[in-house]
């Protein structure tokens, strides 16, 4: 066994290969940036060592420094975790010229099944079943359209290259194939250096669904049952779970049959997942092969109970698997949420900035549930331009699937971040969401079922009651605690203090405390609404920034905001204002103008921090509805920006190159 590794990456893989190597007894290097000179995977390791400039390419992506820093700390093998280095099989081949293990596989399966294209030539030829397409280099827009017409519409276009969902675009006519195309191209070069695509038929109402596998250097190979990935956005996971609510034992047998035939075809000997397009009937076409370890690992290793890290560690030093596939079995049910830097009411808009706070729920198992967060960052943690925005994955486990969906519901109530816009609101949503619940899946699912993009959801009767109960003993608390300061009149009672008014947005909720106290521990009976008292248990103080506790028979966790006369609340996909007013104050409240926002239609702003790649219109230009204004790149994906309605361009203020803020004025309108 090795003494010590060196991971070449960052963020919450780094970290998370640390915390296996750390239970193995195994020491660890770090490498990073200049962005991430303070990162925790820096911290966390026994020791780090820089490795260039914030930009990938010129630190994470450098093979020369990282077997520099392997030679400067004595690390034996290197971990390669995801993206960055872990699918070019040229890493390992230079690894191994200065004696260094690769912890994957052997550079012959990287090459085989790393490039989308060989690797379906490759599934064709050991009878594979794959999706129609066209796997040949294509040169120019017009052969793509050429392709796609004689495949037929729906076609996906693919960087071969490709991973994340970059360089990847679907297309539903000519046009549309001929902005893929360029488009397609141009992210396939940036992202991975590598600019050929290839085209293949889109598949309607699909499923992603990917089988893990396992092998050794002797041979042996074993699969660990599925993963279904299908919740995506922009070709991108978002909810992963394990196992799939679609396939039956004979379907899954199927498919773990035929990825581990394809796994013994190239001699695969590390963890890797083959990815199927699945049909609404059990139908599957072989996808890719990747050749690493996936983001989504964690669900797997919750239903086996394997550790795939420290499976990759052994092997990769020489030891045979100590698991055959008849020791596989799946208990429960795990499911995934990807924490993202992203503004959900914002068409899902990258953010970046400072963690100015960060506080996930608590990690563990409690009776039969099982919480467990995945992340690179603490509290004051930067998100940068640089990297991938995704800030933890969040895992939960339990017996059912419905109770794995309810417990990480309860688990994205309670993670708090403050400082840059996130996901928590639309991953909380989806968990209440009917159709997600029933496990009616399909990659299509965030399109259809948020076709004009996500908006807070609108709180009914019920939650709106919940909401104002939480909001009443929090204020009666706090001007409870007020009133015995010295000094102070002499505290309020009789109808003062039973009866108020909660404005939750634009509502106003008669609320009666009909019995307790308002002091901590909170027990307090309610009325809200003209509805019969609820009994109203909390150890909320003051300064919390969550509320947990009970509203009559239901168990409630709150995010708690401060602001000008009231409190931000956000649970169950809900974000309401709730100010508590005497009846009084409500009545004069209810005559205060309302404050509407400025007119923004003239201009067009940068919806997200990032850098101008192209203006494609001049001042003075009419421009229809529809028609591309400019490229905004953000997080390495490149951002179309169009015209909402026809316009004539009265003046540019930005030019290619410019870095800008979120809402910086790119363009002006008459």
């Amino acid at each position: 066994m090795f003494s010590k590794i060196l991971i070449a990456n960052r963020g919450e893989i780094a970290c998370r290969v640390i915390k296996t190597a750390r239970r193995m007894g195994i020491r660890t290097v770090a490498v990073f940036s200049d962005a991430d000179r303070d990162a925790l995977h820096v911290e966390m390791a026994d020791e780090a060592v820089h490795i260039g400039p914030a930009a990938a390419a010129e630190s994470y992506l450098v093979m020369d420094r990282i077997i520099a820093a392997c030679k400067q700390t004595g690390a034996e093998a290197v971990h390669p975790g995801y993206g960055f280095l872990s699918e070019r099989a040229a890493f390992p081949t230079a690894l191994a010229a200065e004696g260094i293990v690769f912890i994957g596989p052997n550079p012959r399966a990287i090459e085989a099944m790393g490039d989308k294209i060989e690797s379906k030539k490759f599934a064709n030829a050991a009878k594979v079943s794959t999706v129609p397409g066209y796997l040949g280099i294509i040169e120019t827009p017009e052969q793509a359209v050429e392709i796609a017409e004689e495949i037929g519409y729906p076609v996906m276009i693919k960087a071969s290259a490709g991973g994340g969902g970059k360089g990847m675009r679907i297309a539903w006519n000519a046009a549309e194939v001929h902005e893929g195309f360029a488009r397609s191209k141009s992210e396939a070069a940036s992202s991975f250096g590598d600019d050929r695509v290839f085209i293949e038929k889109f598949i309607q109402n699909p499923r992603h669904i990917e089988i893990q596998v396992l092998g050794d250097k002797h041979g042996n190979a074993i699969y660990l049952g599925e993963r279904e990935c299908s919740i995506q956005r922009r070709n991108q996971k978002v909810i992963e779970e394990a196992p799939s609510p679609l396939l039956d034992e004979a379907t899954r047998r199927a498919m773990g049959e035929q990825a581990v035939a394809l796994a013994r075809a190239v001699d695969y000997d590390s963890a890797g997942t083959v990815e199927f397009v699945a049909g609404q009937d059990r139908s599957f076409f072989f996808l890719e092969m990747n050749t690493r370890l996936q983001v989504e690992h964690p669900v797997t290793e919750l239903v086996t109970g394997i550790d795939l890290v420290e499976q990759m560690i052994r092997v990769a030093a020489g030891e045979k698997l100590s698991i055959s596939q008849s020791d596989v079995t799946l208990t429960g049910w795990a499911v995934e949420s990807r924490i993202y830097a992203e503004d959900p009411y914002r068409n899902f808009l990258p953010s970046i900035g400072r963690l100015v706070r960060y506080s996930p729920p608590k990690e563990g198992t409690a009776g039969d549930i099982t919480v467990r967060n995945d992340t690179g960052v603490v509290e004051g943690s930067e998100i940068s331009m640089f990297y991938d925005p995704m800030i933890a994955k969040l895992i939960t486990h339990a017996p059912t699937r419905g109770t794995a969906i309810t417990a990480m519901g309860e688990a994205l109530d309670a993670f708090y971040v403050d400082g840059i816009q996130h996901n928590v609101p639309f991953l909380t949503a989806l968990m209440n969401h009917p159709r997600w619940r029933k496990g009616e899946l399909s990659t299509g699912f965030i399109a259809e079922e948020y076709p004009d993009g996500f908006a807070p959801a609108r709180p009914d009767a019920d939650a709106k009651s919940v909401l104002a109960a939480v909001a009443l003993t929090m204020e009666t608390v706090r001007r409870e605690r007020l009133d015995h300061l010295p000094g102070r009149l002499r505290p309020h009672s009789g109808a003062l203090r039973e009866k108020w008014v909660v404005k939750i947005d634009a509502d106003y909720l008669p609320a009666r405390i009909a019995e307790g106290y308002p002091t901590t521990p909170i027990e307090m009976d309610i009325a809200v609404d003209g509805s019969a008292p609820h009994t109203v248990v909390s150890d909320w103080v003051p300064g919390e920034r969550l509320w947990t506790g009970r509203v009559g028979e239901r168990h409630v966790t709150v995010q708690v905001r401060p602001v000008s006369n009231g409190y931000q609340l956000d649970w169950q996909g809900y974000s309401v204002i709730a100010k508590v007013m005497t009846p009084r104050t409500a009545e004069l409240d209810a005559l205060m103008p309302e404050k509407l926002p400025p007119d923004t239609s003239k201009f067009l702003l940068c919806p997200m921090p990032g850098l101008v790649v192209s203006i494609a219109v001049a001042e003075g230009q009419e421009v229809k509805a529809g028609e591309q204004l400019a490229i905004v790149e953000a997080m390495k994906m490149e951002n179309v920006l169009r015209a909402e309605r026809d316009c004539v361009v009265a003046a540019i203020k930005a030019k290619p190159g410019d870095s800008l803020a979120v809402d910086a004025v790119i363009m002006e309108f008459e």
